[in-house]
């Protein structure tokens, strides 16, 4: 018997890598000299059941989920005073609007009067 990968074909006792045949439908091992006729291509199939492979995010998987008030926040606290009120508790957030070598931008927000601005780093 011969093992076929694709278009590969090898020889059964040495493994070597046979030549495609040219007109008949033998092949001859050029190490060991074996003749092969069985040179039809193999296909394997296999399947696997999705239990079999446990994910944390497969359990999770609902067709409706439902959002904490918390996964909606997207910005985090910093202690920077405001330039316009001078309070000391500012939000921020982050954003990659520039190319991938340079920096990202960072977007301040007052919590007291509002006021809003952004830094290149």
């Amino acid at each position: 018997m011969t093992t076929s990968l694709g278009t590969l074909v090898f020889c059964a006792p040495c493994g070597n890598l046979l030549d495609p045949p040219i007109s008949s439908s033998e092949l001859t091992c050029e190490m060991c000299g074996h003749v092969t006729t069985d040179t039809g291509t193999k296909t394997v199939t296999t399947t696997s059941n999705p239990r079999a492979f446990p994910s944390s995010l497969r359990l999770r998987k609902s067709a409706l989920q439902a959002l904490a008030a918390e996964d909606l926040q997207t910005e985090a606290e910093i202690q920077q005073a405001c330039p316009e009120c001078g309070n000391e508790k500012m939000w921020f957030y982050t954003l990659q609007i520039r190319s991938a070598d340079e920096g990202a931008t960072v977007f301040y927000r007052c919590e007291a009067c509002g006021h809003r601005f952004n830094t290149n780093n």
